[in-house]
């Protein structure tokens, strides 16, 4: 094995451990009503520079918020393997140009990238595609 695969998997063996360590295995039971087809097309549309058009009375972000603070502060609040923090701008800034469908997707079938590792779903396969996605809307909510 070559020393850059031995070092990428002692790499992401040390975040599983870290991540297992940090963050629990909680479930959420948050069920937000689904949307119709036109209301998802509607949101769509308000997309501006990547970030929704959210706010604090839109039922994703309360069910995001339960989502993360279970499932995904446990990093996140502390940047564990380059996490991005909500609310800081700075850690952000690149991410909302990618938009929110893109960097859900990126956090339900996980990335290794540039400053750190994100697992597919946090780690906790038992999160829904739409739990998730509550959650990064949250975060980014947070962070714009």
């Amino acid at each position: 094995m070559s020393q850059r695969k031995m070092k990428h998997s002692a790499r992401l063996a040390l975040f599983s451990l870290l991540f297992l360590g940090a963050c629990g295995q909680k479930q959420t039971e948050t069920t937000v009503e689904q949307a119709p087809p036109q209301a998802h097309q509607e949101a769509a549309e308000r997309e501006n520079n990547g970030t929704p058009d959210l706010d604090l009375s839109d039922p994703r972000i309360a069910a995001g918020e339960e989502t993360y603070e279970a499932n995904c502060a446990g990093c996140h609040d502390s940047g564990t393997a380059g996490a991005p923090k909500p609310g800081r701008k700075e850690d952000w800034k690149d991410r909302m140009g990618l938009g929110v469908e893109l960097l859900t997707k990126k956090s339900i079938e996980g990335y290794d990238g540039k400053t750190g590792s994100m697992p597919a779903k946090g780690g906790n396969a038992e999160l829904t595609d739409d739990e998730v996605s509550n959650a990064v809307k949250y975060m980014v909510f947070r962070s714009r």
